[in-house]
């Protein structure tokens, strides 16, 4: 069966464990598996974390972004793998290198996020990742996954 190239919501949540308010993907808008994959996060002044960061000039959280791009590189591991939580796989994201963050994102930024695989083995996956807003950097880093399998009762 061949992957889905795109995801809704509800479909992201049948693969990564993530739920409101940590899920940080709104949609997957492009999947190469084995390559590549493009996600869109929408930002709304209604998220939890604007009410103290900062409540008179909200800034998405840099760790949020980040681990936004956590969360689409683990659903390219996923994609590429085919181990999912229903399997008893989850993805955790074990490390990052080279973060750099380039501008603040605000609400009513549409944050994508693609991010490419650098590396895969059976126990760390690499990826490349970057996000945008309107064409223009954000942020960037290497980022680093790696299957747990979790037990069933």
């Amino acid at each position: 069966m061949k992957q889905p190239t795109t995801l809704d919501v509800h479909e992201i949540m049948e693969q990564i464990p993530h739920r409101y308010p940590f899920l940080l993907v709104d949609r997957v808008v492009e999947c190469t598996p084995g390559e590549s994959i493009v996600v869109v996060k929408n930002v709304s002044a209604n998220e939890p974390y604007f009410t103290g960061h900062f409540p008179d000039h909200m800034i998405m959280p840099g760790v949020l972004i980040i681990e936004a791009m956590a969360q689409a590189a683990g659903l390219l591991a996923i994609a590429t793998v085919k181990d999912r939580p229903k399997d008893g796989t989850i993805y955790y994201f074990v490390g990052i290198d080279k973060a750099r963050f380039k501008r603040p994102v605000v609400p009513g930024d549409q944050l994508t996020i693609r991010a490419t695989i650098t590396s895969i083995r059976s126990s760390l996956q690499k990826f490349d990742a970057r996000a945008e807003v309107d064409g223009q950097l954000v942020a960037k880093g290497e980022l680093l996954t790696a299957p747990n399998k979790v037990g069933r009762d």
